[in-house]
This record gives C-alpha cells, sequence and structure tokens, in this order.
C-alpha cells in the first residue's frame, strides 16, 4: 500500500497493509479499510504481532484507515486464523466495548 503523501505522525511510504474491511462491502466500494504493518514498532495494546515473510511484524491497528483501493500494489499474502481472531478482538476491545 502506497501512503504518500501523509501527514504528521501518519505511517509513511509503502507499506504492507491488512485489509480489515468485510468482502461484502469491498466488492461494492472503491475504498477498502486497511491497518498498516510494519517491523518498527514496540508491542502496544492497539498492535496485533505476527511473523510475515520471515519478518517479526505489528499490524497497527491505531492507525487503521479508509483509502482508495487504486493504492494497492500487490498482494503479499493471507493471514492465518490465530492472527484475524486477534485483529478482531483488538478492534472490538477499540471500537465496541
Amino acid at each position: 500500500m502506497n501512503f504518500d503523501p501523509t501527514i504528521g505522525h501518519e505511517i509513511k511510504k509503502t507499506l504492507p497493509c491488512v485489509i480489515i474491511s468485510p468482502n461484502e462491502m469491498n466488492k461494492y466500494l472503491k475504498t477498502i479499510i486497511i491497518a498498516p504493518m510494519t517491523t518498527n514498532s514496540h508491542s502496544y495494546p492497539t498492535r496485533v504481532k505476527l511473523k510475515f515473510s520471515q519478518k517479526t511484524g505489528w499490524i497497527v491497528l491505531d492507525q487503521i484507515r479508509t483509502v482508495d483501493r487504486r493504492r494497492i500494489v500487490k498482494k503479499l499474502g493471507t493471514l492465518n486464523a490465530k492472527t484475524i481472531s486477534e485483529v478482531k478482538n483488538v478492534l472490538n476491545e477499540m471500537l465496541v466495548e
């Protein structure tokens, strides 16, 4: 995902991301809801640690945003069921409870 241009403390440059919007929504809209991934982070309650492409990193759920799907550069893979569950739990804690 290409994040340029950005402002302030937003994550910059091209980074892998997790699409968190549901497929039913993605099918019809020209925008998607994403969470960036980074290897340069610390453990925070709003970040999910994972191993991806032989690297340890985090899904940065405190930086979720809606972007035009044209920002997608390429698909790199999919998350396992355990990581998907962790993402859903953190989102639920952040936004619902």
